[in-house]
């Protein structure tokens, strides 16, 4: 046992009571169908069961600062070591994190700019050096004749504490004043500070009055304020004040750097931060198209009621209208685009502090500034505490980059500090690959490279692991927002290796979703790197190259759902290819394969994109064509979804659905027009809270809702449709208002979800649950898997064909009720598209998918692909970002874009029929795609 995990009784979600013994310090690979109970072994048992055992050691006043750690469905788990789940759902929306924040790479940045860098002036774009003494008193000597000043050191600058200790040792050195956060205080004061807030403190050191006398006593203070601040001082006159360093200065423009230390480089840090944009790197302003959507208006049509400047010309906004334009001469019955430059102008952006007599119906009489409609948007939308508000003028808001930084994020002292002629964020643009480089061949004097000797090392081991995890093509700057989940995975995974730990359990989702075939042999030998570390490795896959690389597989079957949960076969890949049951193994001997179409469709006709420059496309133009399946293919980074998602989709959707989406840098895309609909599916969830269910998603639950408010009980009963909804009062469960759980608090004990004691987890009150349909109450029914339903239901043909949509993509195994939230992203992409599909066919919708293999085994790919065959065969085109070689290898049509990730990408390499493509050199999908062109 000692050597072995061993799992006895799991039941968790829909594991049958399963046993399993698996070794430790071995690459373990859990493999199956998709919904076959793989993720309930491997996060919902085994992960749960070693957090929650770390969980329990922790004293209870730790305990209490952490998640639930409720004990899985399991009899026993033996041998377990400390467990790290790296999955794929924890991606940061933060929009302040970057690749390079995450990786912790851009703290080592920050600390080898702040003891290496160079300052330049801003100005002078020269060198500076320390600024002595002497010209800080000069310079205050030149004030004016008897101003009165004041000479501050500056002792704390925005720092977190109470600083007690620090007034104290103040007041015994003979000061007596201080300023406190813009306040002036004196040190017999009891001065109270919040211990987590940050804090500005100033020592006032003397008050002078500048006259030609006081150039001793000047010197003397200076020196004292700049002893006190370590080389800072503040002169305050009554109009401003100054800083002044002893450390930088620029001689001929007297610019002055105050000191260079690692937050100066933090672009969420007040002083490295730039002003206008707060470090984000881009403002939110409002779109003047947007605000004004139909400029043929006259104000007098309402051309500004989008804004919120409606009413009719009985209201006091008209007025007030009318008195603008007839002050500055502006028709208020021409349209405003034939309406002068100027007079657009003092709509949009108003008048300044000119005033208008206004009078109301009422007689009253209101004197007012007109700011203009975008700036009093703007106002509204940055002030307002409003949700609804936010909401409504936020779909008039655009993100441009930001006028002062340029989306560098950081101002221009922290950008004026350069290594080898380059800035910190000029650095963080490069690639990975270009970093290593860079760093390979940094060049730099004896002393300075002693210094950066040690912080180099971490930034080069970190560069490097991201690089052998297949990320070589990111950049530091790149926001982690716009991450996939496999690429933020796959920084998760470079950040542990980056640790070294050993004896350590690793569980991971699918790490190879978003991985070109290429890159996956590289993210192969990490694993395996982690795994001769000395760690167990457990990977949930259903990669093929993964799958045969395994030291042992468990395979979990043989189907999903309720036909699934239990284990078919364990061993090497040669006992599961022996295995009669194991779907898996079928697929690994060749008995089940995924054939190449015998034949390919030709293309009805081509849409034309002209000029993609958006991230790294090189400006390329490209023929797709309509009435065929197309896989957009290329190495991970290679530009796939700048393509597809921000050109493609957008540009098309603004076009057919009248959206108004941001589309990326390109010229035209023409022909769009043989289109009457686009369609992107992609995989974000269908709900954000655990109401939101597929019945609810797809329409499926108000049809049922209605048959049962068409039985004899619900007539007798004089219940509506309504009283079968859960998110209602009236039939629901009153007691947990129709969640069928309640939470409670335990204090000391991590809270548990129970089910409600009064309807037992099924939502509805008594009443509603004694209406019953065919035997089965509705809560019966939300309790029933998609496979149950078709049968349930064929006699209803509007709920059957829904529910037939649902099982053709592979999803027969979960349940119509089943919460949104606990549905993985794959699955929700299915679900949606599944609504599409139970939707009447015009043969004229352009439809996009990224990845729609995400978490789907070959026994389910093949499912998917004839599903959206299907629709090809309606009419229709589908557009696919693939990495899959067996919808590669069925796929009508491929783009292929490389040749490398980042700015060795954006280009077309190959485009044409699969078997076109496999001949090209140059294109990596070819080299792999022949092999499987090969295999049927």
């Amino acid at each position: 046992m000692e050597n072995n995990i061993v799992i006895k009784g799991a039941k968790e979600n829909n594991l049958k009571d399963i046993s399993v013994t698996i070794p430790r310090n071995k690459f373990v690979v859990f493999t199956g169908v998709s919904g076959s109970g793989k993720s309930s072994l491997a996060f919902g048992t085994i992960f749960a069961e070693g957090q929650r055992r770390y969980v329990e050691s922790l004293s209870s006043y730790a305990r209490m600062f952490l998640g639930q750690t409720q004990k899985p469905n399991v009899e026993s788990v033996d041998g377990l070591s400390p467990a790290i789940c790296i999955d794929q759902k924890t991606t940061n929306h933060n929009p302040r994190s970057t690749v390079g924040t995450v990786t912790e790479i851009y703290d080592y940045l920050r600390l080898l700019y702040a003891r290496i860098g160079t300052p330049y002036c801003p100005n002078c774009k020269k060198p500076i050096e320390k600024q002595p003494i002497d010209l800080i008193v000069q310079k205050v000597m030149s004030y004016p004749e008897n101003s009165k000043i004041q000479i501050l050191a500056p002792v704390v600058r925005g720092e977190k504490g109470t600083w007690a200790k620090l007034f104290e040792t103040l007041k015994k050195d003979g000061f007596s004043r201080v300023i406190v956060d813009g306040d002036q205080r004196t040190l017999d004061e009891d001065i109270v500070l919040g211990k987590t807030y940050k804090h500005t403190i100033s020592v006032i050191v003397d008050r002078l009055i500048v006259q030609a006398d006081i150039l001793s006593r000047l010197t003397e203070s200076l020196e004292a304020a700049l002893k006190l601040a370590n080389g800072l001082v503040v002169v305050k006159t009554d109009e401003n004040e100054e800083m002044f360093s002893t450390n930088y200065a620029c001689p001929d423009c007297g610019y002055v750097l105050e000191e260079i230390t690692p937050r100066l480089f933090s672009f969420n840090s007040p002083f490295g931060a730039c002003p206008k944009c707060l470090g984000i790197g881009y403002t939110e302003e409002i779109d003047s198209s947007l605000a004004i959507p139909d400029p043929t208006l006259s104000v007098a049509d309402g051309v500004l009621s989008v804004s919120g400047w409606r009413g009719d010309e009985y209201s006091f906004t008209y007025k007030f209208l009318e008195a603008v334009c007839n002050k500055n001469g502006i028709d208020i019955h021409c349209p405003f685009n034939k309406l002068p430059k100027a007079h657009q102008e003092v709509l949009l952006y108003g008048t300044g502090d000119e005033k208008y007599e206004v009078i109301s119906f009422r007689g009253n009489k209101f004197v007012m500034k007109f700011e203009g409609v975008i700036n009093n948007l703007q106002r509204r939308y940055m002030e307002s505490e409003s949700e609804t508000i936010k909401k409504d003028i936020g779909k008039l808001v655009r993100e441009d980059l930001c006028t002062e930084c340029g989306g560098r994020r950081l101002n221009n002292k922290a950008l004026s500090v350069k290594i080898d002629g380059k800035n910190i964020i000029e650095i963080t643009n490069y690639s990975i690959d270009k970093l290593i480089e860079y760093f390979e061949n940094l060049k730099l004097s004896k002393t300075k490279a002693m210094i950066a000797e040690p912080i180099l090392k971490e930034i080069n081991n970190r560069l490097s692991f991201l690089k052998n995890v297949g990320l070589n093509y990111l950049t530091l700057s790149r926001s982690a927002e716009t991450l996939s989940g496999g690429e933020a995975q796959r920084i998760r995974l470079a950040t542990q290796i980056g640790s070294g730990l050993v004896g350590v359990l690793y569980i991971l989702d699918e790490p190879s979703i978003g991985l070109h075939q290429r890159d996956n042999d590289m993210l192969l030998k990490t694993l395996l790197n982690l795994r001769d570390l000395g760690n167990s490795v457990i990977v949930v896959e259903h990669d093929e190259d993964t799958i045969r690389s395994a030291d042992f597989i468990v395979d979990v079957g043989p189907y999903a759902g309720i036909h699934g949960g239990e284990i078919v076969a364990t061993g090497t890949p040669q006992d599961i290819m022996k295995c009669e049951r194991s779907v898996t193994g079928k697929f690994l001997s060749g008995k089940e394969t995924i054939a190449v179409p015998e034949k390919r469709r030709e293309p009805k006709d081509y849409i034309e994109i002209i000029g993609a420059k958006e991230n790294n496309l090189k400006g390329i133009n490209i023929k797709l064509p309509t009435g065929v399946f197309t896989a957009v293919t290329g190495v991970s980074g290679s530009g796939k979804s700048s393509l597809v998602n921000r050109i493609l989709y957008p540009y098309s959707s603004n076009l057919l659905n009248k959206s108004k989406l941001q589309v990326g840098k390109v010229e035209k895309i023409n022909n769009l027009e043989v289109f009457d609909k686009v369609i992107d599916i992609d995989q974000s969830p269908i709900g954000k809270t655990p109401r939101s269910n597929p019945a609810t998603y797809t329409g499926l639950f108000t049809m049922i809702r209605e048959l049962f408010a068409a039985t004899q009980d619900a007539k007798v009963r004089g219940y509506t449709s309504s009283r079968f909804s859960f998110n209602l009062k009236g039939g629901r469960c009153d007691a947990c208002d129709g969640a069928g759980v309640k939470e409670i608090q335990m204090y000391f004990l991590p809270d548990i979800t129970v089910p409600c004691e009064v309807c037992k987890g099924k939502r509805y009150n008594r009443e509603t649950l004694e209406v019953k349909y065919k035997g089965k109450s509705i809560a019966d029914v939300l309790d029933m898997t998609v496979d149950e339903g078709v049968e349930f239901f064929k006699n209803i043909p509007s709920i059957n064909n829904k529910l037939k949509s649902i099982k053709d993509v592979g999803l027969g195994y979960i349940k119509l009720g089943q919460s949104a939230t606990e549905l993985s992203g794959g699955e929700a992409q299915r679900v949606k598209l599944a609504t599409e599909l139970s939707k009447r066919s015009t043969g004229k919708t352009l439809y996009i998918l990224d990845e729609p293999t995400t978490g789907l085994s070959s026994y389910d790919v093949k499912k998917l692909l004839g599903v959206l065959n299907g629709l090809v065969d309606q009419g229709n085109t589908v557009v696919v970002i693939e990495h899959n070689l067996d919808v590669i290898k069925s796929a009508d049509y491929i783009i292929d874009l490389g040749p490398e990730g980042g700015t060795g990408g954006g280009t077309v390499i190959a485009q044409g029929k699969p078997e076109e493509v496999a001949t090209v050199q140059k294109s990596f999908t070819g080299k792999y795609l022949k092999k499987y062109l090969k295999k049927d």
